[in-house]
């Protein structure tokens, strides 16, 4: 064991004594805890009826997968008691917009859905917004659909003539030639007009599209009759274009109310959950997100309703939520009661009617969004399952290409330098034909001079089977060189005569566009006929893009320090003790470019020195453009 396998291992054991002693002084009350990894960083933040059950249950007995990688990585965890279960969860959900814990809900639903807006300006316009802020302007919304909420726009800018343009102009523009703008940059408006289309536009917004559709057919027929048959299509045109933007609400209810509707369904440690947007009684659109879940399913379900509220200002009149479903009864008892808690918490937070129906039109709504949930998680396993199987099929096949018992585990090599400069090396390792990025590793060239990449592949080679020969590291099945004849010939005299090991190498030959074009292998090597159409050539060109685009960013990485080494390096009295601690003080090369002469005092660098650092640098930017240009 290294010294720095050795910290680590003393750090985790001085983790593990100082959870054990804080679990010890857990109280049997309210609260949310938060969880932290080694650098104290906050990774998961939860609630409990009892802290003392709820924080023990993570460090005793057996957990699945995904919960077992939260518990490996918690070195500390903290709580903060509330007066009830309720107060916890809206503790809760704050702490998780605080903080952003990676393994919350909510964390790849990191979506901001649009909302149309009235602005509240002497002029008034229309907009889609992703932001809502206290402005006194009007917003409708959210719509799940980003589509939709344009559509509905330009219809509403093709009935309303509010001010389209940002700032107005200094005279009339196409807008009021086509009768979509009534020019308040030229003509006066009075205020009453504006009043009667923001209303009408409300009324649209809020549901009411008969009313606008009645006024609209009333408007067309008057024209008609006034012969005036170019007005009269516009109209038409309006009212068809209304027909088509409500012709999907299919489901009704006659109460006319607006109503978010939940459901939500779990498996194999994931949740779905669906949401129903029912807008004066009719069924309008849906909107479904998928995350992995940590704690108890029905809390986390209510963590994620109360998160989602928090941040939608955007309110119904109602909000049906499903029932907890639990084969005990004590249990079932238990969790029936926080429901109970929760919906009554939700409504006095929010002043919204929630409601939890067991019979009738609403809780055959309910069911809908749960069967929704159900179909959604049981697609997304379908679709994991189905690339699994391509991936797998993929590697058995390549196998049989190339005479091999198996090929599960194919480790991949690539070089990058530019013209010699900070050359480096990048491995990607694939398990049954997906990639394991925790297995990837980098190598800076050390022995090679220049751009050669054959030595430059030796010496990978060389570095990373010594080190698997000597930590007994699970050898490849394949492994996959970016090159032709030569980058495998040099790869494989090092395995055979350096190391003794057999393992099978091949090739990867890229065509004048830089893609992937032959496989050899052998020695001396061969192509083999691969039918580039293949889900077996298919996977060796995904091998090739990661590991050439790891490889690339590796680079550009050491190219970046080292330019930024070489322009602090080249000014006299900068040495590497200082050139790092300038780095570390300014964080950049931008920064220390733009700072002034007192912000170098706290690093005791007087003024001369200061003045020259800042005037070397911006001499090297004007240089840089120059060679841009």
């Amino acid at each position: 064991m290294d010294q720095q396998q050795q910290n680590t291992a003393i750090s985790r054991a001085e983790a593990e004594e100082l959870i054990r002693n804080k679990l010890a002084l857990l109280p049997d009350q309210p609260g949310c805890y938060l969880m932290k990894n080694g650098e104290g960083t906050i990774i998961y933040v939860g609630k409990a009826k009892v802290l003392k059950n709820r924080v023990r249950s993570y460090f005793n007995g057996s957990h699945n997968g995904k919960t077992q990688r939260l518990v490996s990585e918690i070195r500390d965890f903290d709580y903060i008691i509330t007066s009830s279960n309720m107060e916890a969860l809206i503790l809760e959900c704050n702490l998780i917009k605080q903080y952003h814990p990676r393994y919350n809900v909510l964390l790849k639903d990191d979506k901001t859905f649009p909302y149309i807006k009235i602005t509240n300006e002497t002029h008034p316009r229309l907009e889609v917004t992703r932001r809502v802020v206290k402005d006194k302007g009007k917003y409708f919304g959210p719509y799940p659909n980003a589509y939709a909420a344009q559509q509905t726009k330009k219809l509403l800018d093709r009935i309303y003539p509010l001010r389209k343009c940002g700032t107005l102009p200094d005279k009339v523009c196409l807008y009021y030639h086509i009768g979509q703008c009534i020019a308040p940059c030229e003509f006066e408006v009075e205020p009453g007009q504006y009043e009667t289309m923001v209303q009408e536009i409300t009324k649209f917004l809020n549901g009411g599209h008969d009313v606008v559709k009645a006024d609209l057919q009333r408007k067309m027929e008057a024209a008609a009759e006034e012969l005036n048959f170019e007005r009269a299509k516009e109209y038409r045109d309006q009212i068809i274009n209304i027909d088509a933007v409500i012709e999907k609400q299919k489901i009704t209810m006659n109460d006319a109310l607006d109503r978010d509707i939940f459901g939500y369904a779990v498996e194999k440690g994931w949740m779905c959950v669906q949401i129903l947007y029912m807008r004066q009684g009719k069924m309008i659109e849906r909107r479904g997100t998928t995350f992995p879940y940590y704690g108890e399913e029905y809390d986390d379900f209510m963590t994620f309703v109360t998160q989602y509220y928090s941040d939608n200002p955007a309110l119904p009149k109602q909000i049906l939520l499903p029932l907890p479903a639990s084969e005990e009864e004590e249990s079932a008892e238990m969790t029936s009661n926080s429901a109970d808690e929760f919906a009554t918490m939700l409504h006095n937070w929010l002043k919204v009617k929630v409601l939890m129906p067991q019979r009738g039109r609403k809780s055959e709504a309910v069911s809908m969004a749960i069967d929704n949930a159900k179909i959604a998680l049981a697609d997304k396993f379908r679709l994991i399952e189905r690339d699994e199987e391509r991936s797998i099929r993929a590697s058995e096949g390549l196998a049989e290409w190339l005479g091999l018992p198996e090929v599960r585990r194919i480790e991949a090599f690539d070089n990058s330098n530019i013209q010699g400069t900070n050359p480096v090396s990048a491995m990607v390792v694939f398990t049954d034909g997906k990639p394991d990025k925790k297995e990837y590793r980098k190598y800076k060239v050390k022995t090679v001079v220049g751009a050669d990449d054959y030595e430059t592949m030796r010496e990978v080679v060389r570095r990373r089977y010594e080190r698997m020969l000597k930590e007994q590291l699970t050898p490849p099945d394949l492994i996959v060189i970016d090159g032709g004849k030569g980058q495998i010939s040099a790869a494989l005299d090092i395995l055979h005569n350096e190391l003794g090991l057999y393992i099978p190498v091949c090739g990867l030959v890229k065509d004048a566009k830089h893609k992937t074009a032959q496989l050899m292998t052998g020695d001396p090597p061969e192509v083999v006929p691969l039918p580039r159409d293949s889900q077996e050539f298919y996977l060796l060109q995904r091998i090739q893009d990661e590991v050439h685009r790891f490889a690339i960013s590796f680079h550009r990485e050491q190219r970046g320090k080292s330019m930024i080494a070489s322009q602090l390096d080249a000014i006299p009295g900068i040495g590497e003790k200082r050139r790092k601690l300038l780095l570390k003080h300014f964080g950049s090369i931008k920064k220390i470019r733009e700072a002034s002469i007192e912000d170098f005092k706290p690093l005791s660098i007087g003024e001369k020195l200061a003045s020259e650092i800042i005037a070397a640098l911006n001499d090297n930017e004007k240089e840089q453009e120059k060679e841009k240009e």
